[in-house]
């Protein structure tokens, strides 16, 4: 996950205070009360079983790889196991390769991958996730330029949804649900400046036109494949595998996709998992759905939210990002919500 442009929203710091106003971005909006009740929900329908344990050890896989950074062996390895599974869970299967520049001025290639369950359903539902890692822990209280891990931060994204993948694959026609699944990953998310752990660096791409986050689903929204792709909406799954996961409904998602937060999270409140999808609105981030929502695909942004003066956890963009944080019981709240709202018209 990148830094992103935050409008950090400092409500709680502002009610203390007894301001009423924030400080940060001026086109984002304080963050609003919270309703902590869950709408009511029908009876959910039946949908298969996530495994945790399968997803656990995606992530693993991937971190097995070593830091995913692009132009690197590690992301070229990971990018062609990513395509054989894919392809080996019987998915149609697209690569989309590209070359960007990234905010330091170094030349990278790239690709995105798609996968389709279901290609010829008119229904579809978009499930999206970046796969590269960022090439150094700016935000690493010792080793700042080292490179990460990113055990939580796009693997574990990425292992939800081959959980998923692998699944639906194994479902008889029958049981299958009523809408096809694109599993889009995007890459060269993650190589983009922070002005805050990177202020004496300069942002090259600064005026381009082109934000030096989101490279792969910036370069998607303006290419995309399949071409002219519409679905019913999308779910950006983020930094979704540390333990104590914590998910909010987040101002873009609210603003561009409130019908499919609205059903997710009813799902999550009636499978018990509302201590992870908590109902507390939160302001805005830059990240990859952003650039599919301008593409026309109404997408929400699940990610781990921290606080409202600190939005990101610890381990975001440092070292310790790593296997040891990662938690069967955050993927499983994760995985098992998104494959049954799969199951809900």
């Amino acid at each position: 996950m990148n830094f992103r442009t935050l409008c950090l929203p400092l409500a709680a710091l502002a009610a203390l205070a007894g301001l009423l106003f924030l400080t940060g971005c001026p086109d984002k909006k304080p963050t609003e009360t919270a309703d902590t009740s869950a709408p009511a929900e029908a009876k959910l329908p039946k949908a298969p079983v996530f495994n945790a344990d399968s997803a656990y050890a995606f992530t693993a896989k991937q971190v097995a790889f070593g830091p995913r950074v692009p132009n690197s062996k590690a992301h070229r390895a990971t990018g062609d196991w990513l395509v054989a599974k894919l392809k080996s869970y019987g998915l149609k299967v697209m690569e989309q390769p590209f070359e960007a520049m990234t905010f330091d001025g170094t030349n990278i290639h790239a690709r995105n991958i798609i996968a389709q369950y279901q290609p010829q359903a008119a229904r579809r539902v978009a499930i999206f996730g970046h796969w590269d890692t960022r090439p150094f822990a700016d935000n690493d209280k010792v080793k700042k330029n080292a490179p990460m891990d990113g055990a939580s931060d796009g693997a574990s994204a990425v292992a939800v949804a081959l959980e998923m993948a692998r699944v639906l694959s194994q479902q008889p026609e029958k049981l299958a649900p009523n809408v096809g699944v694109d599993f889009i990953f995007f890459d060269a998310e993650d190589w983009g400046h922070d002005d805050t752990t990177q202020a004496d660096l300069k942002d090259q791409l600064a005026g381009s036109g082109t934000d030096s986050w989101c490279l792969g689903s910036q370069y998607w929204a303006t290419h995309m494949l399949p071409a002219n792709y519409k679905a019913e909406y999308g779910v950006l799954l983020d930094m979704v595998g540390a333990r104590n996961g914590k998910f909010t409904r987040e101002e873009t998602s609210r603003t561009n996709a409130r019908a499919a937060l609205d059903k997710i999270w009813g799902v999550a409140s009636q499978l018990g998992y509302s201590d992870y999808f908590r109902y507390e609105d939160t302001g805005g981030i830059t990240d990859d759905h952003v650039y599919t929502n301008r593409a026309g695909i109404p997408t929400i942004d699940i990610y781990h939210y921290n606080s409202p003066t600190d939005y990101f956890p610890a381990y975001h963009h440092a070292t310790t990002d790593n296997m040891a944080i990662i938690d069967r019981n955050t993927m499983k709240a994760v995985g098992q919500t998104m494959l049954q709202t799969l199951y809900v018209d």
